[in-house]
């Protein structure tokens, strides 16, 4: 059987552009992709990958790609449009880097990382939303749920996440709902596979504010960072623009409570949603 190389949609985004165009010329100069690996010190997989979108350019393929076929900064410029876009399959893409990653970290201004929600907190959030019905409402969570699997494994990432001290005095849900959630919090806050840093009221303004941080470390060394607002979010795979994105973190994480003394501020904090039963008159 004849293989069929799989069908490009050059006109969805940059990088899917920039894949196609590597197609066009590796045909036109009648080289295979193995071919083209081997004139570029590059492997198969990776040329295939950008072929078809599912992988963003390594950021020295394009002036290797210009000098092999001779195209000035041709390849230079798609890479350039690329890397500034949103991938149409982000989120997905992100969802596949998080399943793989080893070490994920999180910093969150307004409610906890998925990664570490109970149940019955992910419930509560998602009521929020007035257009999701029960039925959908419950399939979200159990979504959530789902993804909290790899934490129970032989083998579980390495977590760390810094939140707001917000996060801790804004009840979800029933006051029982957030103790709960604080417990399990604490249970977390200071382990051999998960770390959580509280930022203290008293810690002034910062330059992640108003935005939610996540950056997974992946099995081959390299760090993805996504970003995400109320309604969209982005993912960035170019090194220089992670970099940003890591030092914006780290500043974070030096400026914020120890694990310990986050430890006891989520603690303290339970005390606040104890339940007092009243007594009989």
């Amino acid at each position: 059987m004849r293989f069929k190389p799989q069908e490009l949609t050059p006109y969805l985004s940059a990088r899917h552009y920039f894949g196609s165009e590597q197609r066009r010329h590796r045909e036109r100069a009648k080289l295979s992709l193995v071919q083209l690996a081997d004139v570029l010190n590059s492997s198969k997989s990776t040329l295939a990958r950008v072929e078809t979108a599912e992988l963003m350019p390594p950021p020295d393929l394009p002036a290797r790609l210009d000098a092999a076929f001779g195209t000035d900064q041709h390849f230079h410029g798609l890479y350039e449009l690329a890397k500034r876009e949103a991938h149409p399959d982000q989120y997905r893409r992100y969802m596949d880097f998080e399943a793989q990653a080893e070490v994920i970290e999180n910093y969150e201004p307004q409610m906890l990382p998925g990664p570490i929600q109970t149940k019955d907190y992910a419930r509560s959030l998602f009521r929020c939303h007035e257009d999701l019905s029960t039925e959908e409402i419950e399939v979200r969570v159990a979504a959530r749920m789902s993804r909290q699997e790899r934490q129970r494994s032989d083998s579980p990432p390495y977590r760390w996440a810094i939140i707001e001290e917000a996060v801790l005095r804004g009840q979800v849900g029933s006051r029982e709902c957030m103790r709960n959630q604080l417990a399990s919090l604490l249970a977390q806050a200071d382990t051999p596979d998960s770390k959580v840093q509280v930022m203290p009221f008293g810690a002034g303004p910062h330059s992640l504010m108003g935005a939610t941080l996540i950056l997974l470390t992946l099995p081959n060394g390299s760090t993805v960072a996504y970003e995400e607002g109320i309604e969209a979010g982005y993912l960035y795979e170019d090194r220089d623009a992670v970099k940003k994105w890591r030092r914006r973190y780290e500043l974070l994480r030096a400026r914020a409570l120890s694990p310990a003394d986050s430890a006891e501020l989520i603690r303290q904090t339970m005390e606040d949603y104890q339940t007092c039963d009243t007594p009989p008159s």
